[in-house]
């Protein structure tokens, strides 16, 4: 049966990964039908514009199907959100998908999982290492649109790094500075390590099996680019924060011994 996840990757010759796994907002027809979640309920908590961020001079990988179907973020027992508790309280299916499709389902975690794990060590093969950008968005306006949002324990920018070995805390220190090099609209930029989140499952599983040969830097931007109640994106902070992500990509590309193949 072929495969109900839809997604895009581009090949660059280089050590470096760029993924926006949330940017998707299709639901495959096959499974419509279960849904209860309107378009605009799946959109509050998707990451729209984050494959847009990552349209960078690496290898790209752009996840194109929502995470309402298969969220290939999480462990797989709680990628299809059959309950409310798994999904911010919300009802997402009407009935849950006949046993058929969840195996499909299933069967697309596992494949995509052992084709990013091909690419890595592909990459591996050819550079000696990986690094990578798993870039994500966040709510920060829980209560209500006109909610002032709680800068304190809202970064600007969490970069989830906690599951990376010490060794690459080089690069991590590199990609901060790169960042808070810059502005955005003329204003500074808070960006801060493991505050709201320290790296979903894509970020554990390469770093449990390839951490000795990568690092996985997990960029999450507060919805400061977007109305995350309407999802009317503000295209200038879109494209602003792409740029931040092109600066810190050259910038380690730069650093030695991590910036050129070895």
């Amino acid at each position: 049966m072929p495969t109900l996840l839809e997604y895009n990757v581009r090949k660059a010759d280089n050590a470096y990964w760029a993924f926006a796994i949330h940017d998707g907002h299709h639901i495959s027809p096959a499974l419509e039908g279960y849904y209860q979640l309107n378009e605009e309920q799946r959109l509050r908590e998707e990451d729209p514009h984050t494959g847009c961020m990552v349209e960078l001079p690496c290898n790209q990988f752009i996840v194109h199907t929502s995470r309402f179907q298969l969220d290939i973020n999480r462990k797989l027992e709680e990628a299809i959100y059959r309950s409310p508790d798994m999904a911010w309280g919300l009802q997402v299916y009407k009935e849950l998908p006949p046993a058929s499709l969840l195996q499909q389902l299933s069967d697309d975690y596992h494949s995509i999982y052992t084709q990013i794990d091909q690419w890595i060590e592909e990459t591996i093969a050819q550079h000696g290492y990986f690094i990578a950008f798993d870039v994500h968005s966040y709510n920060a306006k829980r209560q209500a649109p006109d909610e002032i949002v709680d800068e304190v324990s809202n970064p600007q920018i969490n970069l989830g790094t906690l599951y990376n070995d010490e060794k690459w805390r080089p690069v991590i220190d590199q990609f901060m500075a790169s960042i808070t090099a810059n502005q955005v609209l003329d204003q500074n930029i808070d960006i801060r390590e493991n505050v709201k989140f320290k790296g979903g499952q894509l970020a554990q599983h390469l770093l449990q099996k390839y951490g000795d040969k990568g690092c996985v830097l997990s960029v999450e931007f507060r919805k400061d680019f977007m109305d995350e109640w309407t999802g009317v994106p503000f295209m200038p902070v879109v494209q602003a924060y792409k740029q931040l992500l092109m600066h810190a990509l050259k910038d380690l590309q730069n650093m030695l011994p991590y910036g050129s193949t070895r």
